[in-house]
This record gives C-alpha cells, structure tokens and sequence, in this order.
C-alpha cells in the first residue's frame, strides 16, 4: 500500500518509469520541439525504443552507440565505403542544425531550435565514431552553412532559400531534411556489421522519425 502511494505520488510530480525505474523529474517537452509531450507519451516513446533495440532498457541509448547505464557497444571494422557513408552523415548533420538554426532566428517557432539542439548532439555522436576509425571530418572547421560537399553545399543552399520565403517553406524544408536522412539512414545499414556504428544509426534513424513526425504537425497545422 505504501509503496502505491509513493509511485502515485512520484508521477503526480512528473517522474517518468523506464523499465521498471523511476526516473523521476519534471516532464519535459520532447526535442522534437512538441511541448504537448505527456508522461504517458513519453513513457510509450521509451517502451517503442525498448523494442526498437530488441528490448534493451539497461540504460536510455545515447546517440554514440554507449548507453546511459551499461557497457559500450563494441567496436568493429568499417569498409572503406562505409567510412565514406559515416563522412556523409557527419555533413548531413550538419545541415540539418544549420538549417534548423538558421529558421530558429528567423521564426518565432519552437520546433526549430529544439531539433536543431539535438542535430548538435547527433553531429558529436558522429564525430566520435569518425575519430574511432579514423575517418577525415568533413565538418571541421567549417563555420555554419559552408559544407565541404559541393552537393550538400547546394541541397543546404537551396532548402535555405525556400524556408526563407515562408513559415510554410521552412516547415516544408525540414520535412524533406529528416526525409531524406530517413532514407540514407536506413541505407547506411545494409552490410554493417560494427556493433557502435549500427547502434548509433539505428538511434540517428529513430531520431529521424520523431523529428519527421513533428514537422508533419506543424505542416498540417499551418
């Protein structure tokens, strides 16, 4: 009985249970920048993930393939393709937190600058495993908005300039970002073996999802 008591209270207060472990704390607006966020959403948000790495709940998954709680996944051996597709992912972070900061300043709008923040933890998980493998980082040293592809430099370039014009475009534009990570992604899997690397793109994917899913809001809200 006293024990129902105090679980009733802990998530009167805002604690949110993660497999079997109360994490209690305010509940907070999801990154996806949907302050309508709910305990309840966010607890079925945790359970999905749960069963989106097979049931693994030893720890909330961080983005850099290592778990809150729990032993690293472990490192394995990249294909020279494969380093290429991870140099990828480093620019196609960054576009997205570029993009993203660059709407953030210009509208008034939360969805922004609350993925943005998390493209920015994406982008370090990114550059944690290039420095494991010892890939080159496209990203270094290039301020916002420069990017070392000539076809990512044109894709930032032009979904830029239609989010300028309206609120509508830049909502449209960032549909077509987390669309199109969606995508490459899912691509950058087949064939990996590395158990870091397939972690982390399985957590960037997941992040996509989410990300994809509030812009459809606010798209369908306008």
């Amino acid at each position: 009985m006293k024990r129902n008591i105090r679980i009733a209270a802990a998530v009167a207060a805002g604690a949110l249970a993660v497999g079997g472990v109360l994490a209690v704390g305010p509940v907070a607006a999801g990154t996806d920048g949907d302050t309508r966020t709910t305990s309840r959403s966010m607890l079925m948000d945790a359970r999905h993930q749960g069963r989106h790495h097979g049931g693994d709940m030893h720890g909330m998954r961080r983005h850099d393939g290592t778990c809150n709680a729990g032993a690293p996944a472990r490192q394995g051996t990249l294909t020279a393709a494969q380093k290429t597709t991870l140099a990828g992912t480093a620019e196609e972070e960054k576009l997205a937190h570029d993009l993203y900061t660059a709407f953030a300043e210009r509208y008034d709008l939360r969805v922004f600058g609350r993925i943005a923040a998390a493209e920015t933890r994406h982008l370090t998980a990114v550059r944690t495993l290039l420095d494991r493998y010892d890939v080159t980082d496209p990203t270094a040293g290039n301020p916002a908005g420069e990017f070392t592809d000539p076809a990512v430099q044109a894709t930032y370039d032009r979904l830029l300039k239609r989010g300028e014009d309206s609120l509508s475009g830049a909502l449209k534009a960032g549909r077509t970002v987390e669309t199109d990570d969606i995508a490459a992604l899912d691509k950058a899997q087949s064939g990996l073996t590395a158990p870091d690397a397939r972690r982390m793109y399985t957590n960037l994917l997941a992040a996509s999802e989410r990300h994809l899913m509030a812009f459809e809001r606010w798209i369908a809200e306008e």
